[in-house]
This record gives structure tokens, sequence and C-alpha cells, in this order.
């Protein structure tokens, strides 16, 4: 069969007419090209069909846009009317828009003459200040001179401060009247000098006052303020010098009667004159330069301060040579190191130091109050404020502060360690006292000491105090108390029999007590320092260096701890021999009772009532001399020595049930009678006894498990277990092969 050349190119074209077919897009002018080009007879049919299908969706589309026509000619008809109404809106709106621009060129044109008219009359008023300011400025002229021939100064001042004023505002006119008032402006200025100097040589205050305050409307105040400044530095530095020759004069004719010579009154009233000063005068500086001229006014008047409160410290350092005394009393130390102890006297020194320590803080408050005042002030110069602050700490009189400080922490350190030398070579018994007279009159010296280094509020005298007292504390005081226990033979002296027993015994616990109140002592000292430093010192740097000295203070109390511990160990130790014959006597005791012999031991005690007398016997008498805290501790190392020792003994002996009865019977007999001897808790000194006799009143082993482990409850076991297993192989009638057999 054959095939024609066109059938066959049709057949193959078919696969590309297929794509253009599926990419046709109906509707468009480039679908009416694609068609065209069509040659297959599929893809034509293909066409067709979406030809007539698109042309359904497009009749029904029609037909759906028909059926809206009724809605549409309604909406059309309304819309009609209503273009008649905008007709008349446009024609309202037309008009008023005719009437808006009508009144805003209305509107323009009245602003515009009332600019006219605000610029003439303000030419007018500036025209008639003009006027009044020449007229002003003639009177002011004319004022000043009459007031000048009347010698109204005041009124003088106030004519030549309005017509300044004038003419700073009218610069450009009254040539000829300026040069009238200049003359007159200067001419007042040399009376107001003049006068004023002349007040000033005669002190006449009220007058002073009147000429001062002419300075502020002649535009003088910086004048005028140093020169009433200089007035207040002439009458401080003419009272101080009174003062101070008056102070010479009772030093010449005082020859050993030194307290007539009062070198703090006199610093005093310079303080409070320069204080009144500023004080009272702080309205006329602040009317002259504001407050810049009180913060002048006072570094001013502290360059008094520094000249004549430093001649006054120097004075006072010669006067009571202080220089000499501290020379002496450092060759006093070297010679003391070598045999040979002759000092100044203390009694002389604590004189010294009480007015060292009042000029100290009479310089200290007046320096905070100066200080202060300047800060208080609002409206200073930023630089002027701290200038000022400044030189209050870096001048003379501070200098010779500081030289001062220097002599106290000498003089302070001396009076200090020689009185607590002097309370310990006069130690005393006091009546009705546990303690030695050494310990309360130590603590008063050191307690006395500080506070009054704290009251200098220099971080220095009080660091190097705190030093003293540490190393007062730690070496001849330590050394002082600790003296009565090394005495030898002090256990054979305390039970020879007699007098002498009741004596020795007394010492020995007053010895102990001084160290118990003595450790009791250094904590109060250390907290009340604390508090006091806390108060007075503020910067984190000086409360870092107070709170180490004072950690170290804090040690001391351990040491003496330790020491107490130490001597109290030896006083049991003279004690433990005279009890341990009725302990060694337990170990003859059977333990292994029979009920008859349970029984008995209930009415005849085989050894616990003998021990406890031993006790009483050895132990009581010191009660009444020994603080609370000493006799606890006293009769708690006895009870360790006891319980250990009843350990030891208990462990090498058999027991019956009923012997593991008696044990429990006698550890709760010890339980209730040492309780009653001390204020603290003695059950868990005999806690493994206890346990003990608990373990050996079991009916079986096994019972054990009982209360071992998680069945223990509140009970915390003090034996091991393999003690536990060694108790109970104290009973005669359990098998080693069931202790053996315990899981413990």
């Amino acid at each position: 069969m054959s095939i024609s050349s066109s059938s066959l190119s049709s057949t193959m074209d078919a696969p590309a007419e297929d794509q253009v077919t599926a990419a046709l897009r109906l509707g468009t002018p480039e679908a009416l090209d694609q068609v065209r080009k069509l040659t297959d007879v599929g893809a034509m049919t293909r066409i067709l069909h979406e030809c007539i299908a698109y042309q359904r969706a497009l009749e029904l589309e029609l037909d759906n846009l028909l059926s809206q026509r009724t809605d549409l000619d309604k909406q059309l008809s309304n819309l009609q009317k209503s273009a008649q109404v905008l007709d008349i809106v446009k024609a309202d709106s037309d008009h008023m828009l005719a009437s808006v621009r009508s009144t805003c060129d209305l509107a323009d044109q009245v602003s515009g003459k009332v600019r006219e008219l605000d610029l003439a009359q303000s030419r007018v008023n500036s025209t008639l200040s003009r006027i009044d300011a020449v007229v002003e400025r003639g009177n002011c002229i004319e004022g000043v001179q009459k007031a000048l021939e009347t010698e109204d100064y005041e009124s003088a001042a106030k004519y030549v401060q309005t017509f300044l004023r004038i003419d700073a505002e009218y610069k450009d006119s009254g040539s000829d009247q300026r040069e009238q008032l200049m003359e007159s402006k200067k001419q007042l200025e040399g009376i107001a000098r003049k006068r004023l100097a002349a007040a000033i040589d005669q002190r006449d205050h009220p007058t002073i006052l009147r000429f001062v305050r002419l300075f502020s409307p002649l535009n003088l105040e910086e004048e005028g303020l140093q020169m009433y400044v200089n007035y207040l530095k002439k009458v401080i530095a003419m009272r101080s010098r009174l003062e101070y020759e008056h102070l010479v004069e009772l030093m010449e004719r005082s020859s050993g009667n030194q307290s007539n010579v009062n070198f703090v009154g006199c610093l005093t009233n310079l303080f409070k004159d320069i204080v009144l000063a500023v004080q009272e005068n702080s309205e006329i500086l602040r009317g002259l330069c504001g407050e810049d001229g009180i913060v002048y006014a006072i570094c001013e008047l502290q360059e008094e301060c520094d000249s004549r409160g430093s001649s006054i410290l120097k004075k006072y350092m010669d006067y009571r040579k202080l220089a000499r005394i501290t020379s002496e009393i450092n060759s006093y130390k070297t010679r003391l190191s070598v045999g040979v102890a002759e000092g100044p006297d203390p009694r002389e020194i604590e004189l010294y130091l009480e007015e060292i320590l009042s000029l100290m803080q009479l310089g200290e408050d007046y320096t905070e109050f100066m200080v202060s005042t300047i800060k208080g002030l609002s409206s200073v110069d930023p630089e002027l404020g701290p200038r000022a602050t400044k030189a209050f700490r870096s001048g003379s009189f501070s200098r010779s502060i500081q030289d001062i400080t220097g002599y106290y922490v000498i003089l302070e350190g001396f009076f200090m360690v020689e009185n607590v030398r002097k309370a310990i070579n006069i130690d005393e018994h006091v009546p009705d006292s546990l303690t030695t007279s050494m310990v309360d009159d130590v603590f008063y010296v050191l307690q006395s000491c500080l506070r009054r280094a704290i009251s200098t509020s220099n971080i220095n005298s009080v660091l190097a105090l705190l030093s003293g007292s540490i190393n007062l504390l730690g070496n001849e005081y330590q050394e002082a108390l600790q003296q009565k226990m090394r005495e030898p033979n002090l256990g054979a002296k305390l039970f020879l029999g007699g007098v002498g027993v009741q004596k020795t015994g007394t010492e020995i616990a007053t010895a102990l007590n001084n160290m118990d109140v003595s450790s009791e002592y250094v904590l109060k000292l250390r907290h009340e320092i604390d508090e006091q430093c806390a108060e007075v010192f503020h910067t984190p740097a000086d409360r870092e260096k107070v709170k180490s000295c004072l950690s170290e203070l804090g040690e001391m109390s351990n040491s003496f701890k330790q020491a107490l511990n130490a001597g109290m160990e030896q006083l049991v130790a003279t004690v433990t021999p005279r009890i341990r014959p009725v302990l060694d006597s337990v170990a003859t005791i059977s333990y292994e009772l029979t009920e008859a012999e349970y029984a008995d031991n209930e009415v005849n005690d085989p050894w616990v009532q003998r021990l406890l007398h031993a006790v009483e016997t050895n132990a009581t008498w010191l009660q009444p001399v020994m603080t609370a805290n000493n006799y606890d501790s006293f009769v708690h190392l006895i009870i360790d020595f006891i319980a250990k020792r009843l350990e030891v003994i208990m462990m090498q002996k058999r027991f019956s049930q009923l012997g593991g009865l008696q044990l429990d019977r006698d550890a709760r007999a010890l339980v209730h009678h040492f309780s009653s001897m001390t204020q603290r808790t003695v059950r868990d000194k005999f806690a493994r006894l206890t346990q003990m006799a608990t373990i050996l009143n079991l009916e079986k082993v096994s019972e054990i498990l009982d209360f071992w482990g998680e069945n223990s409850g509140p009970m915390t076991w003090r034996l091991t277990p393999a003690e536990v297993r060694r108790v109970l192989g104290l009973r005669i009638d359990f098998k080693p092969e069931a202790i053996a057999a315990l899981k413990l």
C-alpha cells in the first residue's frame, strides 16, 4: 500500500501542531494566526470543539450581563437625578469660593494696615524711650552732682548705676552727658575708696559697711570685696595677736603652773573669729560677688588661720617641750632594754595628751565646717570649690597638725605601754571579783587610748595605737596571764592540805578566770572600736586598714582561749590523780550478776557514789571562785577523763544481761549527777558508754539489728561496727558464731 508524501509530512508534523494547540489562547489575535497555520485535521477538530465550548461560555457570560440591564438602567436614572443636584451644589460652592477670596483679600489688606500701625507704634515707643532716657540721664547727672554736694553717696551711687544701665542700652547718643557722668563717677569712686580706707584704719564698722556697699553700683565689686576681706583679716589678725601675746605673757609668768596657759582657748577664739566673720558677713560678701565672694573670703581668711594657727601650735609644742619628751621616750625604750627604767611621768603625759587631742579635734572640726560650708554653696565657680578645699588640707596649719599628730602617737603609745605595765605590776586580788585588778585595768587603759586615737580622726594614729595594743596583749599581758600556771609543783600545792590549799586554788582559778574574761574583753573591745571607726572613717581604703588590724585583735581572743585550755588541762591533771583510784577500783567489780547480786547493788551501790563523792570533794570547792564558763570547762574535762577511763575498764569485763542492766543504771546515775554540776549538756560525753549498756541489755544477738542502720531512728551510733561486735562478745551468753554472722 502506497502512502503519499503529503500524508507522511502531515503525520510527522502532528506532534508539533499538538503543542501549538495546547498553547492556543482563544479570543486573541494571536490565536487566529495560529489557526490559519494548522494543517492537521485532528488538531483542527480539537480547535473546533474548543472554539464551540469557548463560544458557549461567552454566551453564558453575555446572558449574565444582559440580565443586569434593568438594575443598571435604574442606577443610571438615579445618577441623572443626582447630576442635577450636583449642578446646584457646584453653583453654591463657586459662590462660596468667591466670597472666601474676597474675605481673604480684605484680611490681607487689614493685616497690612495693622503691621504698618505696629511698626509706627514701636518707632514711637522707641522714640519716647530715647526721649525718656535723655531726660533720665540728665536727671542722673543732676542728681549725682546734688548728692555729692550733700554727701548723699548712696543716692549718688544709685544715679550712677541708673545712668550706666541706660547708657549701656543707648550707646549711640548722649556722649556729652556720658563724659559729665563719668567725671562724677570717678569723683564718687575716689571718695568711696578714701572714706572706706579711712574707716578701715579707724575700725569704724558702720562706716565701712556704708561705703563698701557703694562699690557694687559703681561696678567695682571685686575691688570692694578685696578691701572688705582685707579689713576682716586685719580685725582677726589683731584679735589673734592680742590673744597670742597674752598667751606668751602667761607662759612667761606661769613658771611651773602650766595649767594657766590655755592654748586650746586661744586656738578656739581664732577659729571662732574666722567662722563668725564668714557667717555674719555672708550677706555683704554675697552682695558683692555672689557665692564666689564667700569662697574668696574663706580662702583669704584661711591664710590668717595658717599663719596664726600654726604659730599657736608651734608655740604649744615648744612650751610643752614635745620634741624633748619624745626624744626621752625613744631613749627610754633603749635604756629599758638594758635594764635601766626611768622615763617621763605618765600622769604628766596624760595631761599633754588631752591638750593635744583638744587641739587636733578643734582643727578637724574647723576644717570640716569650712569645707562643708564651701560644698553647701550651689552657684560657685566649679574650679574654685576644689581649689579652696585643697587649701585647707595643704596649708601650714594642716602641716602643723601633722607634726603634732606625730608627737601624739609617740606620747599615746608610751602612755598606753606604761599604764599597762603598771597595771600588771600592781596586780592584786579584788574582793567580790573573780578576776584580779589587772584585767579591768589593762582593758580600761586600752579602751581609753584607742577611743582617744579615734577622736583625732587620723587613720594613721588609730592604726599605730591598734598595732601597739595588739603587741601589748600578745606579749607582756599574755605572759602575765600565764605566769601563775607556770609555777612548779602546782598540783602538790593545791592538795597539800591546810589553809594554803584554799589560797592556792583561788589563785589558780583567778588566773584561769583572767584568761577567760580577757578573751571576752578582747572581742568586746574589737566590736566597740569597729563601731566607732565606722562613724569616723568612711572611705573604703581606711575601713579596710581598720578591718585588717581588728582581725589581728580578734585573733588575740583565740590566743587567750588556747592559753586557757592549756591551763585548764594542767589543773585537771592535778585533780584526776585524786579520782583515778576510785576508777581503778571499778576494774575489780564484777558485772556477771545474778538476780540477788543485782538487787543488792540497787541498795548498796558498788562504785558510782564513791566516784561522785571523789569528784565533789576535789572539784566543787573551786566553783565559787571560777567563772561559769571556766567551771563548766573544768567539769567537762573531768568528765572526759572519767568517761574514757570507764570505757577502757568496761571493755575488759564480762557481762551477764543483768550486768548490762547494772551498767545502764550506773551510766544514768553518772549523767544525772554531772548534769546538775554544769550548765552544758553531758549526755554526749557518756554516749559511748550508754550505747555499750544498750547492747549489753539485748535478749539475743540479732536484736542489735533493730537498733542499727536504718532502724537506728534518732540515735547516732558512736561505736563502730567492730566495737559493736566487741561489746557483744562481752556477754557471757552470746555465741561468737552468732556475733560473727551479723551483717553490720
